[in-house]
């Protein structure tokens, strides 16, 4: 009965932040808006954050919640989240490409733009290199001094992002992807909303966050406790499966099925540089940032996941949504690895 319960508490823990996760991107988003950023701006850069966001507190809490395990279980969450990006987005991304076109509902080829797509994966490879190649150097002197580097590069990659080309086609797709915000629906107030509705809906969303983060990391102490395996091998595997599913869902689900390949994929792209910058950056300063062979194996799978995205974009000129769809077979292998070892 007691394990029974642990796993309906790791259930709820994840619909939690789900929840939260969808409520933040949504009003955020917004908050954008308000702002005046472009429409590009906010269907990239804020949405790629916004979903991101979880996959930041997450170490976060554990870290800094004084856990027994909390190092180990932020570990995993830092680790999972680009792992995951760069092998089931990716894959849900193309398999619904190719369902879509099958059913004649939309084309089978990927709209993208070449250029952005290399670029992304360029930042992305640059940085999460270097953090790898830290972890396996247990020097923290070089982990303090990779940090500069890695939050200077994510500022130079959003100018890129923010200034956009004239005729940008991520700028141009994002136009009327900002969905209403929750809360005006609910409360029935006006489009758009006004900020103070806004900032009311993100900021009680980072606490939904929050609550969720922290019971996360209690269910899996004591679930990795009582199945013998290790915080960080758990916590890789589960944290993003209701961290990213925001990323799968916008990317797959919406924008792919209408035909917006440009933005879904730089969606996931932008997620995984920004997982690639600020989650490491904790890692590298607050934990040990020791890379074993299961999680530098993850590691190690993402940054190839990502070469594969390159080489593609470079060579072919465009990306093949059969060769995308592979790329869930790298996360496959990586849980039976995982499972064989345990």
């Amino acid at each position: 009965m007691g394990r029974r319960m642990d796993w309906l508490l790791l259930l709820l823990s994840l619909v939690v932040i789900l929840g939260g996760a969808e409520l933040f991107t949504n009003g955020v988003e917004w908050v954008g808006e308000g702002f005046g950023l472009s429409e590009g701006a906010v269907g990239s850069v804020l949405a790629a954050i916004g979903t991101a966001l979880p996959e930041t507190l997450l170490p976060l809490v554990a870290i800094f919640g004084g856990h027994a395990a909390g190092k180990e279980i932020g570990i995993g969450a830092i680790l999972g989240a680009p792992f995951m990006l760069s092998t089931l987005a990716f894959c849900a991304f193309a398999i619904t490409v190719l369902v879509g076109g099958r059913r004649g509902s939309r084309s089978r080829e990927i709209e993208h733009d070449p250029g952005v797509i290399r670029q992304d994966m360029r930042f992305f490879l640059a940085m999460y290199g270097a953090a790898f190649v830290a972890g396996i150097v247990p020097v923290f002197a070089l982990h303090v001094a990779l940090v500069p580097f890695l939050l200077v590069g994510y500022g130079i990659y959003v100018r890129h992002r923010l200034r956009g080309a004239p005729g940008d086609r991520e700028g141009q797709e994002a136009v009327g992807e900002v969905r209403v915000l929750r809360f005006a629906r609910l409360f029935h107030r006006p489009s758009p909303p006004s900020m103070a509705l806004s900032l009311t809906q993100t900021l009680l969303a980072l606490a939904v966050l929050i609550v969720g983060a922290e019971l996360f990391v209690r269910v899996v102490e004591h679930l990795s406790s009582a199945l013998g395996v290790s915080e960080l091998m758990f916590s890789l595997l589960v944290a993003p499966v209701a961290t990213e599913l925001p990323e799968a869902m916008n990317a797959s689900l919406i924008w792919a099925r209408r035909g917006k390949d440009v933005l879904a994929l730089g969606n996931i792209a932008g997620a995984m540089v920004f997982q690639s910058v600020f989650p490491v950056s904790l890692g590298l300063l607050f934990t040990s940032w020791r890379l074993d062979t299961v999680s530098g194996a993850a590691a190690v799978i993402a940054l190839v996941a990502a070469a594969i995205v390159l080489i593609t974009a470079r060579v072919r000129g465009r990306l093949d949504a059969r060769l995308l769809a592979l790329q869930g077979l790298l996360w496959f292998g990586y849980v039976v690895f995982v499972l064989r070892r345990s």
